[in-house]
């Protein structure tokens, strides 16, 4: 009787579009298929056809070239497979580390410290970035919400989640810095949205973002960010800024810069490589379209880094902003090199 019931029980099985015969990992069981606007027919969302939301995603992503020449991109994977449990969890020691950071060197009255003339040079040269930072936050959103399959969608909001981490250190540290040295100008925010709109220095580097900021095409919006913007602007402030404050005795801009660095501009770096490898893995074409694409930005991205390097080049013992220039370029198409294009 007991082998009876035993042969008769039948195996529970949970619901899942997952096909492959294997257990799925945690994060392919939170990932997998998870949009469900995506090549549906007539239209991606369940309303008219030709209502605007409609034409828009048909428009800007499945029509999109990059889109378009790949089967399947489900197949896709984040280089460190974030679930949001297993993100949450890495940032917390990150942000217990720059928390603890901060911490000492207030404790040692830092900001007090800091000389008249790197104040100012933060003033006009460092601390309006956190407007370019948060069009880089926003731009992160907009590819996440325009991909193809939640495994790249996620990438991008997590990269989004580091680009606020980074303008809410920013932000802090102005109003310390403003609080401590007695110097209000330093977080008057009125006065750094006039530096970003106006100052001379800063402007190629606005007309790069906000020409990105409309790129609504997938193809258009990736390989402008990912393949100019990002590596320029990480590579101006995580890596020449930082060496800038480290010989200006600002110790703290430094070594925070050189965590965005090690973490935030590394996975965005590795996950750009490994999309561009999946992308012409699937249609060797699309080499020359994601590199023909980023070669159309390539001049906004060299204005940029021209003019954030005339900035930076103020600093005392800065070195000149035509080698600063020089690196920043230099920086980028390496990168574009390892990604194969």
């Amino acid at each position: 009787m007991a082998v009876a019931k035993s042969q008769g029980r039948q195996r529970k099985q949970p619901w899942s579009l997952w096909t492959e015969r294997r257990v799925p990992s945690e994060y392919e069981a939170v990932t997998f298929k998870f949009h469900n606007h995506f090549r549906n027919e007539p239209a991606p969302f369940e309303l008219s056809e030709d209502w605007s939301i409609n034409v828009f995603y048909r428009t800007n992503r499945e029509n999109s070239p990059l889109v378009a020449s790949v089967d399947d991109w489900e197949g896709y994977r984040d280089v460190r497979a974030y679930t949001y449990r297993r993100f949450v969890e890495e940032q917390k020691d990150r942000e217990v580390y720059c928390d603890n950071l901060i911490d000492e060197f207030e404790a040692r009255g830092h900001y007090e410290k800091l000389s008249p003339a790197w104040l100012d040079f933060l003033r006009d040269f460092y601390l309006p970035v956190r407007f370019p930072g948060h069009a880089a936050q926003m731009s992160a959103v907009y590819i996440g919400q325009m991909a193809p399959s939640a495994f790249v969608t996620n990438t991008f909001y997590f990269q989004m989640a580091n680009e606020m981490r980074r303008v809410q250190r920013q932000a802090y540290l102005a109003q310390v810095l403003a609080m401590d040295t007695g110097r209000p100008d330093l977080a008057a925010t009125d006065r750094a949205r006039a530096t970003w709109t106006q100052g001379s220095e800063w402007q190629g580097l606005r007309e790069l973002v906000e020409r990105q900021l409309i790129a609504y095409d997938f193809t258009e919006a990736v390989a402008s960010r990912q393949l100019v913007l990002r590596p320029i602007f990480d590579h101006l402030f995580n890596t020449e800024f930082a060496q800038i404050a480290e010989r200006s005795g600002d110790g703290l801009l430094s070594m925070l810069h050189a965590d965005f660095r090690t973490h935030d501009q590394t996975y965005a770096a590795d996950n750009t490589k490994g999309l561009v490898a999946y992308a012409v893995g699937k249609a060797e074409s699309n080499r020359s379209l994601l590199k023909d694409t980023a070669a159309r930005w390539q001049a906004l991205g060299e204005k940029a880094a021209r003019g954030i390097a005339e900035g930076l080049a103020r600093a005392g013992g800065a070195d000149s902003a035509a080698g600063i220039a020089r690196r920043t370029i230099d920086a980028q198409q390496k990168l574009l090199a390892d990604y194969g294009l």
